[in-house]
Protein backbone atom coordinates (compact mmCIF):
# COMPACT_ATOMS: atom_id res chain seq x y z
CA UNK A 1 0.00 0.00 0.00
CA UNK A 2 1.00 3.34 -0.83
CA UNK A 3 -0.44 6.89 -0.26
CA UNK A 4 1.03 9.81 -1.84
CA UNK A 5 0.64 13.34 -0.15
CA UNK A 6 1.80 16.88 -2.28
CA UNK A 7 3.28 18.85 0.80
CA UNK A 8 3.80 22.92 -0.56
CA UNK A 9 6.83 24.10 -0.60
CA UNK A 10 8.57 23.26 2.62
CA UNK A 11 10.12 25.84 4.58
CA UNK A 12 13.27 25.30 7.35
CA UNK A 13 14.10 28.60 8.85
CA UNK A 14 16.66 27.83 11.36
CA UNK A 15 19.68 25.90 10.11
CA UNK A 16 23.33 26.51 10.36
CA UNK A 17 25.26 25.15 7.45
CA UNK A 18 28.85 25.94 8.53
CA UNK A 19 30.12 27.68 5.76
CA UNK A 20 31.85 29.36 5.53
CA UNK A 21 34.60 28.30 8.39
CA UNK A 22 33.93 24.85 9.27
CA UNK A 23 33.34 22.94 5.94
CA UNK A 24 34.52 20.30 7.00
CA UNK A 25 31.16 19.65 9.43
CA UNK A 26 28.80 20.83 6.82
CA UNK A 27 28.75 23.43 3.56
CA UNK A 28 26.25 24.73 1.31
CA UNK A 29 26.24 22.13 -1.19
CA UNK A 30 25.95 18.88 1.68
CA UNK A 31 23.63 20.80 3.77
CA UNK A 32 20.87 21.85 0.84
CA UNK A 33 20.95 18.17 -0.98
CA UNK A 34 20.25 16.98 2.85
CA UNK A 35 17.39 19.36 2.98
CA UNK A 36 16.25 18.36 -0.64
CA UNK A 37 16.31 14.51 0.59
CA UNK A 38 14.04 15.52 3.71
CA UNK A 39 11.85 16.87 1.61
CA UNK A 40 12.42 20.47 2.12
CA UNK A 41 12.68 23.59 -0.69
CA UNK A 42 14.32 26.61 1.21
CA UNK A 43 16.70 26.67 4.75
CA UNK A 44 17.49 30.26 5.96
CA UNK A 45 21.11 29.70 7.21
CA UNK A 46 21.80 31.05 10.86
CA UNK A 47 24.94 33.88 11.04
CA UNK A 48 27.18 32.35 13.96
CA UNK A 49 29.76 31.19 11.76
CA UNK A 50 33.00 30.76 12.79
CA UNK A 51 33.75 34.40 11.63
CA UNK A 52 30.31 35.81 11.99
CA UNK A 53 27.75 37.52 9.74
CA UNK A 54 28.31 41.03 11.10
CA UNK A 55 29.37 43.33 8.14
CA UNK A 56 27.66 43.67 4.37
CA UNK A 57 30.81 42.56 3.44
CA UNK A 58 30.50 39.17 5.07
CA UNK A 59 27.23 39.02 3.78
CA UNK A 60 28.36 39.49 0.26
CA UNK A 61 31.33 36.64 0.97
CA UNK A 62 28.61 34.25 2.27
CA UNK A 63 26.00 35.01 -0.52
CA UNK A 64 28.32 34.06 -3.42
CA UNK A 65 29.31 30.61 -1.60
CA UNK A 66 25.50 29.85 -1.55
CA UNK A 67 25.10 31.21 -4.60
CA UNK A 68 27.51 28.67 -5.83
CA UNK A 69 26.55 26.02 -4.08
CA UNK A 70 23.37 25.58 -2.95
CA UNK A 71 20.65 22.89 -4.66
CA UNK A 72 17.68 24.19 -2.92
CA UNK A 73 15.97 27.75 -1.93
CA UNK A 74 18.00 29.64 0.75
CA UNK A 75 18.16 32.88 2.71
CA UNK A 76 20.30 34.52 5.52
CA UNK A 77 20.06 35.98 8.65
CA UNK A 78 22.24 38.84 9.53
CA UNK A 79 23.89 38.69 13.08
CA UNK A 80 24.49 41.00 15.97
CA UNK A 81 27.21 42.34 18.88
CA UNK A 82 25.74 45.03 19.61
CA UNK A 83 28.26 47.18 17.58
CA UNK A 84 27.36 47.01 14.30
CA UNK A 85 23.85 48.90 13.63
CA UNK A 86 25.45 51.11 11.12
CA UNK A 87 25.53 48.36 9.17
CA UNK A 88 21.47 47.55 9.55
CA UNK A 89 20.78 50.08 6.89
CA UNK A 90 22.91 48.58 4.33
CA UNK A 91 21.66 44.79 5.05
CA UNK A 92 18.01 44.42 5.63
CA UNK A 93 16.61 44.33 2.34
CA UNK A 94 18.97 41.37 1.30
CA UNK A 95 18.45 39.09 4.78
CA UNK A 96 15.43 37.23 6.29
CA UNK A 97 16.24 39.22 9.63
CA UNK A 98 18.15 39.50 12.53
CA UNK A 99 19.23 36.82 14.91
CA UNK A 100 19.52 38.01 18.29
CA UNK A 101 22.00 36.02 20.43
CA UNK A 102 20.53 36.60 24.25
CA UNK A 103 21.54 33.33 26.12
CA UNK A 104 24.84 30.98 25.93
CA UNK A 105 25.48 29.03 22.41
CA UNK A 106 27.59 28.47 19.89
CA UNK A 107 29.54 31.50 18.28
CA UNK A 108 30.10 33.82 20.89
CA UNK A 109 27.14 36.04 19.90
CA UNK A 110 25.85 36.24 23.31
CA UNK A 111 24.41 39.92 24.47
CA UNK A 112 23.71 40.14 27.76
CA UNK A 113 23.38 44.14 28.39
CA UNK A 114 20.19 45.48 28.42
CA UNK A 115 20.85 48.80 27.11
CA UNK A 116 22.88 47.28 23.96
CA UNK A 117 19.31 45.18 23.74
CA UNK A 118 17.47 48.18 23.47
CA UNK A 119 19.23 49.94 21.47
CA UNK A 120 19.02 47.07 18.75
CA UNK A 121 15.30 47.05 18.94
CA UNK A 122 15.53 50.56 18.18
CA UNK A 123 18.01 50.12 14.81
CA UNK A 124 16.34 47.05 13.34
CA UNK A 125 13.54 48.08 11.28
CA UNK A 126 10.40 47.38 12.33
CA UNK A 127 9.00 45.25 9.17
CA UNK A 128 12.01 42.80 9.57
CA UNK A 129 11.87 40.06 12.35
CA UNK A 130 14.07 39.80 15.19
CA UNK A 131 15.09 36.22 15.74
CA UNK A 132 15.49 35.56 19.31
CA UNK A 133 17.61 32.75 21.16
CA UNK A 134 16.81 33.84 24.57
CA UNK A 135 16.49 31.17 27.81
CA UNK A 136 14.38 31.64 30.97
CA UNK A 137 14.46 34.91 32.40
CA UNK A 138 15.69 36.37 28.79
CA UNK A 139 12.51 36.00 27.41
CA UNK A 140 10.73 38.68 29.60
CA UNK A 141 13.30 41.34 27.78
CA UNK A 142 12.76 40.99 24.79
CA UNK A 143 8.88 40.63 25.03
CA UNK A 144 9.11 43.89 26.98
CA UNK A 145 11.33 45.33 24.00
CA UNK A 146 9.10 44.46 21.19
CA UNK A 147 5.91 45.98 23.43
CA UNK A 148 8.03 48.77 24.00
CA UNK A 149 9.24 49.74 20.28
CA UNK A 150 6.89 47.69 18.13
CA UNK A 151 9.33 45.29 16.64
CA UNK A 152 8.17 41.84 15.03
CA UNK A 153 10.28 39.31 17.55
CA UNK A 154 10.44 35.67 17.02
CA UNK A 155 11.48 33.50 19.76
CA UNK A 156 13.27 30.14 18.45
CA UNK A 157 13.67 26.37 19.70
CA UNK A 158 11.18 26.73 22.30
CA UNK A 159 11.78 23.77 24.92
CA UNK A 160 9.61 24.02 27.92
CA UNK A 161 6.16 25.12 29.14
CA UNK A 162 7.53 27.94 30.77
CA UNK A 163 8.90 29.72 27.92
CA UNK A 164 5.88 29.14 26.13
CA UNK A 165 3.24 30.25 28.62
CA UNK A 166 4.95 33.19 28.49
CA UNK A 167 4.81 33.39 24.97
CA UNK A 168 1.05 32.67 24.53
CA UNK A 169 0.19 35.56 27.43
CA UNK A 170 2.43 37.64 25.03
CA UNK A 171 0.41 37.03 22.30
CA UNK A 172 -2.71 37.88 24.08
CA UNK A 173 -1.37 41.25 24.94
CA UNK A 174 -1.26 41.39 20.74
CA UNK A 175 2.69 42.04 21.28
CA UNK A 176 3.99 40.94 17.30
CA UNK A 177 5.34 37.74 18.34
CA UNK A 178 6.21 34.80 17.16
CA UNK A 179 7.84 31.35 17.72
CA UNK A 180 9.23 28.04 16.81
CA UNK A 181 9.81 24.46 18.44
CA UNK A 182 12.20 21.49 16.54
CA UNK A 183 11.53 18.10 15.99
CA UNK A 184 14.61 17.42 19.04
CA UNK A 185 12.31 18.68 21.71
CA UNK A 186 9.14 17.49 20.58
CA UNK A 187 10.08 13.92 20.11
CA UNK A 188 12.86 13.48 22.63
CA UNK A 189 13.50 14.32 26.33
CA UNK A 190 16.01 14.78 29.23
CA UNK A 191 15.25 10.59 29.34
CA UNK A 192 17.16 10.14 26.39
CA UNK A 193 20.14 12.22 27.63
CA UNK A 194 21.94 8.49 29.41
CA UNK A 195 21.27 6.51 25.54
CA UNK A 196 22.78 9.48 23.59
CA UNK A 197 25.31 10.75 25.63
CA UNK A 198 27.11 14.03 23.54
CA UNK A 199 24.96 12.92 20.69
CA UNK A 200 22.01 14.57 22.85
CA UNK A 201 23.57 17.54 23.74
CA UNK A 202 21.75 21.01 22.22
CA UNK A 203 21.09 24.60 23.08
CA UNK A 204 18.35 24.90 24.61
CA UNK A 205 18.77 21.55 26.30
CA UNK A 206 15.75 18.84 26.05
CA UNK A 207 13.37 19.34 28.67
CA UNK A 208 11.20 16.95 30.81
CA UNK A 209 8.01 14.95 29.55
CA UNK A 210 5.62 17.47 30.93
CA UNK A 211 7.46 20.68 28.67
CA UNK A 212 7.25 18.28 25.77
CA UNK A 213 3.27 17.11 26.61
CA UNK A 214 3.03 21.02 27.13
CA UNK A 215 4.39 21.89 23.29
CA UNK A 216 2.24 18.99 21.72
CA UNK A 217 -1.11 20.35 23.84
CA UNK A 218 -0.45 23.60 22.59
CA UNK A 219 0.66 23.03 18.94
CA UNK A 220 -1.62 25.43 17.89
CA UNK A 221 0.18 28.29 19.60
CA UNK A 222 3.39 27.62 17.54
CA UNK A 223 4.10 29.09 14.58
CA UNK A 224 6.65 26.92 12.88
CA UNK A 225 8.90 23.64 13.16
CA UNK A 226 12.54 24.20 12.35
CA UNK A 227 15.49 21.83 12.30
CA UNK A 228 17.77 23.61 13.86
CA UNK A 229 20.02 21.89 12.12
CA UNK A 230 23.68 22.33 13.57
CA UNK A 231 25.68 19.44 12.26
CA UNK A 232 29.15 18.20 14.24
CA UNK A 233 31.31 15.25 13.60
CA UNK A 234 30.91 12.15 15.23
CA UNK A 235 34.52 12.98 16.56
CA UNK A 236 33.38 15.92 17.99
CA UNK A 237 30.14 14.90 19.81
CA UNK A 238 31.91 12.05 21.34
CA UNK A 239 34.26 14.33 23.23
CA UNK A 240 33.96 15.08 26.77
CA UNK A 241 33.34 18.82 26.31
CA UNK A 242 30.82 18.17 23.39
CA UNK A 243 29.47 20.81 21.19
CA UNK A 244 26.07 21.71 21.19
CA UNK A 245 23.89 20.85 18.10
CA UNK A 246 22.31 17.91 16.36
CA UNK A 247 21.43 16.99 12.39
CA UNK A 248 17.87 17.34 11.71
CA UNK A 249 17.44 18.28 8.13
CA UNK A 250 16.29 14.52 6.37
CA UNK A 251 14.44 13.44 9.60
CA UNK A 252 12.02 16.42 10.44
CA UNK A 253 8.97 15.34 7.60
CA UNK A 254 9.09 11.74 8.49
CA UNK A 255 8.78 12.47 12.22
CA UNK A 256 5.98 15.02 11.82
CA UNK A 257 4.28 12.22 9.59
CA UNK A 258 4.44 9.39 11.60
CA UNK A 259 3.23 12.17 14.38
CA UNK A 260 0.15 12.05 11.93
CA UNK A 261 -0.11 8.55 11.93
CA UNK A 262 -0.04 8.77 15.77
CA UNK A 263 -2.71 11.04 15.53
CA UNK A 264 -0.66 13.92 17.36
CA UNK A 265 -1.00 16.13 14.13
CA UNK A 266 -3.14 16.62 11.17
CA UNK A 267 -1.69 16.52 7.39
CA UNK A 268 -2.82 20.57 7.12
CA UNK A 269 -1.16 21.23 10.27
CA UNK A 270 2.07 19.71 8.91
CA UNK A 271 1.78 22.22 6.14
CA UNK A 272 1.26 25.13 8.48
CA UNK A 273 4.33 24.54 10.52
CA UNK A 274 6.43 23.57 7.96
CA UNK A 275 5.33 26.07 4.55
CA UNK A 276 2.54 28.56 5.32
CA UNK A 277 3.58 29.05 8.39
CA UNK A 278 6.96 30.35 8.09
CA UNK A 279 6.09 32.42 4.76
CA UNK A 280 3.69 34.37 7.20
CA UNK A 281 6.38 34.94 10.18
CA UNK A 282 9.21 36.06 7.31
CA UNK A 283 7.07 37.81 4.49
CA UNK A 284 7.70 35.17 2.04
CA UNK A 285 5.69 33.95 -1.23
CA UNK A 286 5.08 30.69 -2.32
CA UNK A 287 6.70 29.75 -5.14
CA UNK A 288 4.66 28.37 -7.95
CA UNK A 289 5.71 24.45 -9.13
CA UNK A 290 7.46 23.74 -5.98
CA UNK A 291 6.23 21.05 -3.87
CA UNK A 292 7.33 17.81 -2.42
CA UNK A 293 5.92 14.31 -2.96
CA UNK A 294 6.18 11.89 0.06
CA UNK A 295 4.39 8.40 0.65
CA UNK A 296 2.76 9.10 4.20
CA UNK A 297 2.09 4.74 4.27
CA UNK A 298 5.70 4.12 3.66
CA UNK A 299 7.63 2.77 7.21
CA UNK A 300 11.33 2.99 7.15
CA UNK A 301 14.26 2.72 9.83
CA UNK A 302 16.46 6.18 9.89
CA UNK A 303 20.15 5.16 8.91
CA UNK A 304 22.17 7.84 10.56
CA UNK A 305 25.00 6.78 8.32
CA UNK A 306 23.06 6.92 5.16
CA UNK A 307 22.31 10.70 4.94
CA UNK A 308 23.42 13.24 3.48
CA UNK A 309 24.45 15.59 5.87
CA UNK A 310 28.37 15.69 6.20
CA UNK A 311 28.38 14.15 10.05
CA UNK A 312 26.61 11.19 9.09
CA UNK A 313 24.75 10.42 12.35
CA UNK A 314 21.28 11.18 13.98
CA UNK A 315 19.96 11.10 17.34
CA UNK A 316 17.18 9.31 16.13
CA UNK A 317 18.99 6.74 14.33
CA UNK A 318 17.27 2.93 13.86
CA UNK A 319 13.92 5.03 14.66
CA UNK A 320 11.01 3.21 12.65
CA UNK A 321 9.14 6.11 11.03
CA UNK A 322 6.51 6.90 8.37
CA UNK A 323 6.65 9.43 5.06
CA UNK A 324 9.32 8.29 2.54
CA UNK A 325 10.33 11.40 0.11
CA UNK A 326 9.38 10.28 -2.89
CA UNK A 327 10.05 13.17 -5.50
CA UNK A 328 10.95 17.24 -4.91
CA UNK A 329 10.15 19.65 -7.51
CA UNK A 330 11.27 23.23 -7.09
CA UNK A 331 9.95 25.79 -9.99
CA UNK A 332 8.36 22.60 -11.71
CA UNK A 333 11.84 21.15 -12.42
CA UNK A 334 12.17 17.50 -10.31
CA UNK A 335 15.26 18.64 -8.19
CA UNK A 336 15.54 15.06 -6.09
CA UNK A 337 13.68 11.23 -6.98
CA UNK A 338 13.87 9.83 -3.81
CA UNK A 339 17.37 8.53 -3.81
CA UNK A 340 19.33 11.40 -6.29
CA UNK A 341 19.84 14.77 -6.33
CA UNK A 342 19.10 16.15 -9.99
CA UNK A 343 20.18 19.48 -10.36
CA UNK A 344 23.33 20.66 -10.42
CA UNK A 345 25.36 23.32 -7.59
CA UNK A 346 24.05 26.85 -7.89
CA UNK A 347 20.38 26.20 -8.63
CA UNK A 348 19.13 26.91 -5.89
CA UNK A 349 17.79 30.85 -5.60
CA UNK A 350 18.80 33.61 -2.84
CA UNK A 351 14.43 33.59 -1.57
CA UNK A 352 15.17 37.54 -1.12
CA UNK A 353 15.55 37.64 -4.71
CA UNK A 354 12.58 36.02 -6.45
CA UNK A 355 9.29 38.06 -7.19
Amino acid sequence: MSKIIILPGIVDAHVHLRDPGQTYKEDFFTGTSAALAGGITSVFDMPNNLVPILDIDKLNEKVKIAEKKAVCDWGLYFGTDGNNTDEFPLVYKYVIGLKLYLSDTTGGLIISDKDIVEKIFQSWPKNKVIVIHAEEEKIDLVIKCAQKYGNKIHITHVNTKEMLKKIILAKNLKIKITCDTTPHYLFLTVHHLEKLQGFSQVKPPLAQKSDQKYLWDNISHIDCIVTDHAPHTKEEKALKETPYGLPGLETMVPLLLTAVKENKLTVPEVIRLTCTGPQKIFGIKATEGTYTEVDIDEKFRIDGAGLRTKCKWSPFNGWNVYGKVKNVFIRSEKVFDGRNILVNPGSGKNVMMLE
